[in-house]
């Protein structure tokens, strides 16, 4: 099955959005295999966010990943990395579509709510950060035939 990796920031933290947030995901029959509450360190926000560590608004990005705490989770389902961004939305919360977790929540360019890898190579660099092996779990919810028919997969 494969996999993404999903931060809800501190700004959805602190304004009480994580339930809503992860309900999107799971509405659209993505599953939760791995999910904590944690805090990142700045080394570890400078280990993911190296690819950017040369543009102007990587000060930025390392000062609001590391200001609270952050949810982090794995989420599990065929076309899960494109259908994660799809709900995301568009980065900034003002460019977002409404019905998108961006477009409904966010109104910041700063202040973009979630975190979701980009691509399969970001996601098996992103995943690893955050969870061992062992965090992970694979399980095929009941309904889950009925989300992703076996001859669409």
């Amino acid at each position: 099955m494969k996999r993404t990796l999903i931060i809800l920031k501190p700004d959805a933290v602190q304004r009480r959005l994580m339930g809503r947030i992860i309900q999107r995901f799971e509405d659209k029959g993505l599953v939760v295999a791995g999910v904590k509450l944690m805090r990142v360190s700045r080394e570890l926000a400078q280990r993911h966010y190296a690819v950017h560590e040369s543009k102007p608004f990587y000060p930025s990005l390392i000062d609001y990943i590391t200001s609270g705490p952050v949810l982090v989770m794995v989420l599990a389902g065929d076309r899960c990395i494109d259908i994660a961004r799809t709900l995301m939305g568009k980065t900034f919360g003002y460019e977002a579509d409404p019905g998108t977790i961006r477009g409904d929540f966010g109104a910041s360019r700063s202040f973009n709510l979630v975190h979701g890898s980009d691509s399969p190579e970001s996601a098996a660099f992103e995943i690893p950060l955050y969870f061992s092996e062992e965090e992970l779990m694979e399980y095929t919810p009941a309904g889950g035939r009925w989300v992703f028919p076996a001859d669409e997969v």
